[in-house]
C-alpha cells in the first residue's frame, strides 16, 4: 500500500494537529512496532528478539516472556528493565545477574532471591547492600548446608515464596538507602542513571550526554523531552523512537532525520506531517515535494503553527487512537475514570469476555502441574481479568521451580512499577551527616535515605 495516496495539501486556514489527526485516521500503519524478530509476532517496540512473547520496549532477546525494557536477554520472564541476564524471574533494575529471582537493583550476581543493592553476590537470600558475599541469608553468614536448608524452607512453595517477599520488604527497612543512583556519571540530575554526562532530570537511562528531562533512554546526545528513546542526537519532544537525529515532535519512529511531527515513520528523512512512511524524503502530509519545493513548504508551516500556538508542543493526548488506562501513561500517573472523562480523555471499558470465572484449581507445588494447564483459563486473584500459561513459560516455571502466577500480566507488571521509586526528586538532609540531598525517596517514606559519602561508607 502506497502511504502517498493518502497524501493531501497543507491547509492554512486550519490548525496543523486537526490535519495531522485526520490523516493518522486515514494512513495505513503497522500493528506493532518491531524489527530484525524472529518467531516473535507479539511484541512491541522491540527489535532483534528470538522467540519471545509479550515484550515490550526491549532489544536482543530470545526466549523471553513478560518483559518490559529488557537488552541482551535470555530466558527471562516478567522481569523490569534487566540487562545482560538470564534466568531471571521478577527482577527489577539488574544487569549480569543468572539465575535469580525477586531481586532488585543487582549487579553481577547469581542464584540470588527477595535482594536488594547486591553486587558479585552468590547464593544470597532475603539480603540488602551485600558487596561480594556468598551463602547468605537475611545478611548473615551461613554455611553451604545451613544455607540451602533455610532457603529451601522458602522457595519450596508459593506461601514460603510470599512469606520471603513480605519478610525481605521489613528486613530492607534495616539499612541504609542511597538517595539516588548514579553510577559513573558526572553533572547530573535524577534517578537510576549510568555512564550518563550532563544528564539533567533523567531517569531510567544510559550514555546520556547533554540531554534534560529523558525517561527510559539509551546512547543519546544533545537532546530534550524524550520517552523511551535510543541511539540518536539533536532531537526535541521524541517517544518510543529509536536511530533519529535532528528531529521534533515524533512517535514510535525509526532511522528518521531532520523530520517533524511524523507517527509511525521509518529510514527516511526530511518529512513533516507524516504516518505510515518507509523509505520516503520530501514529504508534507504524505504528499510528495520536490526538494526545492519542500524547502519553501516548511518554514511557511512552522509560522503557521507558531500562530496557533502548536509549534514545539508535542502532539495532544485528545488524538491518542487508546484510552489513558490503556497506555503507560496510566503506570506512572495513574488516574480514575471519572477524571479522565473530565478532561475529555479516551478511556477503556472492561471487555466482561475476558472476565469469565476460573474453573480450574491450579495443584500446588509446580511438580504436581500437568503439561493440560496451558489449556485452562486462568482469572486474575488481583482484577479477575482472564489469562494463560504458555508452554514455553510452564517449562520456566519447572526449571526454576516457581510457582504458576495467580495474578494477570497486567497486574503483575504493576507490582513491580509499585516496587520502584517515582520518577521524582524531593529535597530531603542526609538520615546519617545532616547533609542536603535529592531524592527520590519522599519525606513520608519510612527508609533511612544517606548521601552517596555515607552510602558508601556503610555498604558491606
Amino acid at each position: 500500500m502506497d502511504p502517498l495516496a493518502e497524501g493531501r495539501d497543507y491547509d492554512f486556514n486550519r490548525p496543523f494537529f486537526e490535519q495531522f489527526e485526520e490523516l493518522t485516521h486515514d494512513a495505513k500503519l503497522l500493528s506493532l512496532f518491531s524489527k530484525n524478530n524472529q518467531n516473535s509476532d507479539y511484541i512491541n517496540q522491540e527489535t532483534d528478539d528470538k522467540n519471545c512473547y509479550m515484550n515490550a520496549g526491549g532489544h536482543y532477546n530470545e526466549d523471553c516472556y513478560y518483559n518490559t525494557y529488557s537488552i541482551w536477554g535470555k530466558n527471562n520472564v516478567d522481569n523490569l528493565w534487566v540487562i545482560k541476564s538470564e534466568r531471571l524471574y521478577e527482577c527489577i533494575r539488574c544487569e549480569n545477574c543468572f539465575n535469580s529471582s525477586y531481586i532488585h537493583e543487582c549487579e553481577n550476581c547469581s542464584d540470588c532471591h527477595y535482594c536488594r543493592d547486591l553486587k558479585g553476590c552468590m547464593n544470597c537470600f532475603g539480603c540488602f547492600g551485600l558487596r561480594h558475599k556468598k551463602y547468605y541469608f537475611f545478611n548473615n553468614p551461613f554455611s553451604e548446608e545451613e544455607y540451602k536448608e533455610k532457603v529451601g524452607k522458602y522457595l519450596k512453595t508459593k506461601e514460603g515464596r510470599e512469606k520471603a517477599h513480605k519478610e525481605s520488604q521489613t528486613h530492607f527497612l534495616k539499612y541504609p538507602h542511597k538517595a539516588v543512583n548514579l553510577i559513573n556519571c558526572e553533572n547530573c540530575i535524577g534517578d537510576d542513571l549510568l555512564d550518563c554526562k550532563n544528564m539533567i532530570f533523567g531517569y531510567m537511562a544510559e550514555k546520556m550526554h547533554d540531554c534534560k528531562y529523558a525517561y527510559i533512554a539509551l546512547q543519546v546526545k544533545d537532546s530534550m523531552d524524550l520517552t523511551s528513546v535510543g541511539w540518536g542526537e539533536m532531537n526535541y519532544n521524541i517517544a518510543s523512537s529509536g536511530d533519529c537525529t535532528n528531529d521534533i515532535a515524533l512517535t514510535s519512529a525509526w532511522n528518521l532525520y531532520f523530520s517533524y511531527y511524523c507517527f509511525c515513520c521509518l529510514n527516511s528523512y526530511n518529512l513533516f506531517g507524516c504516518c505510515g512512511m518507509n523509505r520516503y524524503q520530501y514529504c508534507i502530509l504524505n504528499k510528495q515535494y520536490s526538494k526545492e519545493e519542500y524547502e519553501k513548504m516548511v518554514p511557511k508551516i512552522i509560522e503557521h503553527m507558531k500562530r496557533t500556538g502548536e509549534w514545539g508542543e508535542f502532539f495532544p493526548i485528545s488524538m491518542s487512537g487508546f484510552g489513558y488506562n490503556e497506555t503507560i501513561a496510566q503506570d506512572y500517573y495513574p488516574i480514575t475514570k471519572e477524571e479522565a472523562l473530565k478532561k475529555g480523555w479516551k478511556w477503556k471499558d472492561p471487555d466482561n469476555k475476558e472476565y469469565q470465572p476460573q474453573k480450574y484449581t491450579v495443584p500446588q507445588p509446580i511438580e504436581n502441574v500437568q503439561d493440560t494447564i496451558i489449556n485452562e483459563i486462568l482469572a486474575c486473584k488481583s482484577c479477575a481479568k482472564n489469562f494463560k500459561v504458555l508452554a514455553q513459560e510452564l517449562n520456566f516455571y519447572r526449571k526454576l521451580s516457581l510457582p504458576i502466577p495467580t495474578k494477570c500480566y497486567d497486574c503483575r507488571h504493576l507490582e513491580r512499577m509499585n516496587l520502584r521509586n517515582p520518577r521524582h526528586l524531593w529535597d530531603r538532609t542526609c538520615t546519617k551527616c545532616g547533609a542536603k540531598i535529592h531524592t527520590s525517596y519522599s519525606p513520608e517514606r519510612t527508609e533511612k535515605v544517606y548521601c552517596e559519602k555515607c552510602y558508601l561508607e556503610t555498604v558491606v
